[in-house]
């Protein structure tokens, strides 16, 4: 059974609130129960807000980022690139910017409808690294937009994008820079599960947490 987690558990820094998400379980809810999708998240960046150049809300609060000054738990999606989206869930107290940015999952059900979304074929189970493996992937995946989804709130079970906990530790965390970056790109503040196929990104680890 999985659990939704408490707004409580977001309001805090995301640096622990990164350290905390590995293993949890992020659902794409459906009134058709065999088409929910359910994916462990295996690797997360933090980013500190205003005290962090790399973070959207470093330069203050605009119409763009207003979701990561608001209550913690909320989604934040960006589009970058031109082509792609990313998925944030806000943390620190209301008032304080602060977020965590999803960058790998680990498929658990649902593998037909990710793949559908994604136009992959699964012939193997390393196809499966195609649906969920990189930010881009995983949203694509989980059928995430900024008009669908920016703003909602991920510890309501309503929202029909949330993350729970099914009780599943993870044995081995380890940190490393962020990737994808020019910003304070030098902070370890890349958290993942160590020796998950799913994590995206180079492999080489920086410390064990």
């Amino acid at each position: 059974m999985i659990r939704p987690l408490l707004r409580e558990f977001f309001a805090r820094d995301p640096r622990k609130v990164s350290r905390e998400l590995l293993g949890k379980v992020l659902v794409r809810a459906s009134q058709d129960r065999d088409a929910t999708l359910t994916a462990r998240i295996v690797e997360v960046e933090a980013y500190l807000g205003e005290n962090d150049p790399a973070a959207h809300g470093s330069a203050g609060r605009t119409l763009r980022n207003e979701v990561l000054f608001g209550p913690p738990g909320h989604a934040y999606v960006y589009f970058i690139y031109g082509n792609h989206y990313c998925l944030n869930v806000s943390c620190e107290p209301e008032g304080q910017a602060g977020c965590v940015l999803f960058r790998a999952l680990e498929p658990l059900t649902g593998i037909e409808g990710m793949a559908q979304a994604r136009a992959v074929t699964i012939r193997t189970p390393r196809d499966l690294r195609q649906l969920t493996s990189g930010p881009g992937r995983l949203a694509e995946a989980f059928g995430i937009t900024r008009i669908r989804d920016n703003g909602c709130d991920m510890t309501s079970p309503s929202s029909g994008l949330w993350i729970g906990n099914d009780g599943y530790r993870s044995r081995r965390i380890c940190l490393s820079p962020r990737i994808g970056i020019t910003k304070a790109a030098e902070r370890k503040l890349r958290y993942l599960i160590a020796g998950n196929p799913f994590v995206s990104g180079p492999k080489r680890l920086a410390a064990q947490v």
